[in-house]
């Protein structure tokens, strides 16, 4: 497939997210997906693998956070890759504290398929929300 379709699919994957369609999003997954968020020691953090490890993931954010604004905005396609430039405002349910990231998206499809998924995001930001009040102000 080309970048367009790629571009396409990516597209729809977002969609399903925003309508809260877990089985609608996977079904843009190959079955060996390979999921990785960053940030070493974040609750969500590491890399899940196929269809029952993005599930995983996406039950995890479920309970760790709570997205406020999520706006994916600009898209690049180019063969079998597509980044997706955009922003989100989440609160965290721990801390209820509130973090602004700006992130980049980078998706390797394979057969019409996501393959390959990495966030990059402010794992700093997100620590510190993370961190109660008593220990940010400490």
């Amino acid at each position: 497939m080309g970048a367009t379709e790629n571009l396409q699919v990516v597209k729809e994957g977002y969609a399903a997210f925003s309508h809260g369609d877990l089985a609608g999003l996977l079904e843009k997954f190959s079955q060996d997906i390979e999921w990785h968020i960053p940030g070493a020691g974040l609750p969500l953090a590491g890399t899940y693998r196929g269809h029952d490890g993005v599930a995983n993931f996406f039950q995890k954010l479920k309970q760790e956070a709570e997205i406020l604004d999520f706006q994916p905005r600009d898209f690049v396609a180019d063969g079998d890759r597509v980044l997706v430039i955009g922003s989100e405002r989440v609160k965290i349910r721990a801390t209820n504290r509130t973090v602004d990231l700006d992130w980049i998206m980078a998706f390797t499809l394979r057969d019409g398929k996501v393959a390959s998924f990495r966030e990059y995001t402010d794992t700093k930001a997100l620590a510190d929300a993370y961190e109660s009040s008593a220990a940010a102000a400490g």
